[in-house]
């Protein structure tokens, strides 16, 4: 054999030793290399939701550099990537089509409940693991590979009238709720079940659409003419903003009372905080709270840089999220070698054998169905600030 040739086969023989060594490095199929796991999320970055997406964003990156600072999960380090779904089922649906072409191995998401339920059909039929933050609808964890890090829908809303019957704010209570949204439409159901059970009187139950959300005299007047002593908005804080205005203008001078997705509405721009004043709601996180776990997590979160109007519960449902994924995965011994499929299949069976202290809850624990265990708070906004109501 000549020598030209002999050195081609050399050459051919050494590329062929160090493809092989590439492909033997990593469990990507991508042909990745570094000793990571992918975690994805999905949420509004931009549109009239953003300020949810981009606190689940800011709360998921703190959690994963400090995780990766520590050592990462079981060695290995995180790669955190979030999508813009702008709120969009469709869309959401896409930034999920993305994220497995970037070779996601885990999903924190989907932000909001009707994007969740979309994507939720599809981590099922792909076996991603997916731990939702804040998408509260019940159908959300209908198949065994999801879980949330919120209360569902059902028990926020029966939550809710327990605590104002159990507290006696009030007798006579009106409901202006989203009946085109899944979250408000859900509360709503449960609430208006419950409030049977604990002799609360719904005067008036007044729904709008995404189509019909700037004008809410209507339903207000309607509430006021009812002799409502209480007004339970199982709604978003833009349009719970808007009610708590309109409310103030026609001289409607009653109490409010709203779910987890009320935070953030004293940091929405233009929006006169002291219209605010008393009002009532669950949710699992008080930025001033006084509790150590709290305090940490603030002054982590504002010495980062993150924005002082982004820092809600979202962002602590998010920081949770992850560290609930290292427990989990250390309990499942969750390596690089495993596939997403066979990730997936771990986490499962250690999510119900798990139990976390976080911002959002202590002893928190997961049922098989994906329902998380933790008790619900109540605040009251204050000169301002969320005051921890007993």
């Amino acid at each position: 054999m000549k020598k030209s040739m002999k050195k081609i086969l050399a050459v051919v023989l050494a590329l062929t030793v160090v493809l092989a060594c590439f492909a033997a490095c990593g469990k990507n199929d991508g042909g990745e290399t570094d000793n990571v796991i992918k975690i994805g999320s999905i949420g509004p970055l931009t549109g009239d939701n953003a300020v949810y997406g981009t606190a689940v964003r800011n709360g998921a990156e703190l959690a994963v550099k400090e995780i990766n600072a520590a050592g990462g999960i079981n060695g290995m380090q995180i790669e955190f990537k979030m999508e813009d779904d702008v709120c969009d089922a469709e869309k959401s649906v896409n930034a999920y089509n993305n994220l497995i072409d970037w070779g996601m191995d885990i999903l924190v998401g989907t932000v909001t409940t009707g994007a969740c339920l979309a994507v939720a059909k599809k981590t099922a039929a792909d076996n991603i693991f997916q731990l939702t933050p804040s998408a509260s609808g019940d159908d959300v964890v209908s198949s065994d590979n999801c879980f949330q890090v919120c209360f569902t829908n059902s028990n926020q809303g029966s939550a809710s009238a327990d605590y104002i019957a159990d507290n006696a704010l009030a007798k006579k209570v009106a409901v202006i709720y989203d009946s085109s949204s899944d979250y408000s439409a859900g509360i709503y159901n449960s609430f208006k079940a419950e409030a049977a059970v604990k002799g609360l009187e719904i005067v008036a139950a007044e729904a709008f659409t995404a189509d019909s959300k700037t004008d809410f005299t209507s339903q207000l007047s309607k509430a006021k003419n009812a002799g409502a002593e209480l007004v339970f908005l199982p709604i978003y804080a833009a349009e719970a903003a808007s009610i708590l205005k309109q409310a103030n203008d026609m001289g409607f001078k009653t109490q409010f009372f709203g779910c987890d997705g009320l935070d953030g509405m004293l940091d929405i721009d233009g929006f006169d905080g002291k219209l605010a004043e008393g009002t009532m709601l669950l949710t699992p996180f008080a930025k001033n709270a006084s509790d150590d776990t709290t305090k940490k997590f603030v002054a982590a979160y504002e010495a980062a840089g993150y924005a002082d109007d982004e820092l809600n519960q979202f962002a602590a449902d998010a920081y949770d999220a992850i560290y609930i994924i290292k427990a989990a995965a250390e309990k499942a011994g969750v390596t690089k070698e495993m596939s997403a499929s066979e990730i997936c299949d771990a986490l499962k069976g250690a999510m119900t054998q798990i139990s976390v202290d976080g911002v959002t809850g202590s002893a928190m624990s997961w049922k098989a169905t994906g329902e998380v265990n933790k008790g619900p708070k109540a605040v009251k906004i204050v000169n301002g600030a969320y005051s921890a109501m007993e």
